[in-house]
């Protein structure tokens, strides 16, 4: 992968037995595997497709074009913009899998309301290994 000049890249790290590269942005850490994408976010920010840009360039530049997946591990409480959600759902036609890892009911609520802005399909986890393996089932399935 080739080195971007907005973002920190470290060496490859290793989750749950699979190979990530670690890309740190002010939004927070972004985990790139070969299927899918992960991200952390910090605590209290506010998603905008503006500010996602350049983890957007990250994410098309890594996967181009090919079907992928997208688990936001919810650790933190943020917000996304919803009024920027037909941005997210045309710039990522390749998006097939969208898994949320999330504990609070408060988060639930939020996850079922972004429901009816986000088009791709989505499903919410109490545990990162089952958000990986549903996403890794999804993907397997359409290639």
């Amino acid at each position: 992968m080739q080195p971007y000049h907005f973002f920190e890249v470290n060496n490859k790290i290793e989750i749950n037995n699979s190979d990530y590269t670690l890309l740190n942005f002010k939004l927070g850490s972004v985990f790139l595997s070969d299927q899918y994408v992960i991200t952390h976010f910090n605590e209290g920010i506010d998603i905008s497709y503006d500010n996602f840009y350049e983890i957007g360039i990250a994410i098309k530049s890594h996967f181009k074009g090919q079907p992928f997946g997208y688990i936001a591990n919810r650790e933190n409480a943020y917000s996304i913009n919803l009024n920027d959600a037909h941005h997210f759902n045309e710039a990522f036609p390749n998006l097939k899998a969208y898994a949320v890892v999330c504990n609070s009911l408060f988060g639930k609520g939020v996850f079922e309301i972004e429901n009816h802005f986000f088009e791709s399909n989505r499903r919410i986890f109490k545990d990162l290994d089952e958000a990986i393996n549903w996403t890794k089932d999804i993907l397997n399935s359409i290639t």
